[in-house]
């Protein structure tokens, strides 16, 4: 089973002062990112107190192509709007290193990282009693 859940405060620089028709355009271009992603099972970009926030999360039962394109659309949000910060939450108990590991993929300044996970890892014994390959 691959779950992953993320979300993104898209800005168009870090400074937080965007121009209006600046973020709007950046809005638009993270839409067809979206777009032209595939098809997942949640999938919000909406516009809040003014600003604009992305958010993504489900499940797959095989998550080895997905969990590509989750992260590449997490990844290209931060390329189109570089001020741009979110985590993104994955656990896919089919990747052999880290089947009992929630991984974080931190975005700051629009740059992706990986980090591990200190809150849910691992994943039995901390959210499941027991888990088995």
């Amino acid at each position: 089973m691959f779950e992953y859940h993320g979300w993104v405060t898209i800005q168009a620089t870090a400074s937080g002062d965007d121009d209006a028709a600046l973020l709007e355009r950046l809005v638009d271009r993270v839409h067809r990112a979206i777009r032209d992603a595939g098809d997942f099972d949640l999938v919000d970009l909406r516009w809040s107190a003014g600003m604009p926030m992305l958010h993504i999360a489900g499940f797959d039962k095989h998550g080895g192509h997905l969990a590509t394109e989750i992260l590449n659309l997490f990844t290209r949000a931060g390329e189109l709007a570089p001020g741009s910060y979110g985590l993104l939450y994955t656990w896919d108990d089919q990747d052999t290193e880290n089947d009992n590991n929630f991984r974080v993929h931190r975005m700051a300044r629009g740059q992706v990282t990986e980090r591990e996970d200190p809150h849910l890892t691992p994943v039995a014994p901390t959210v499941l009693d027991t888990y088995e390959l």
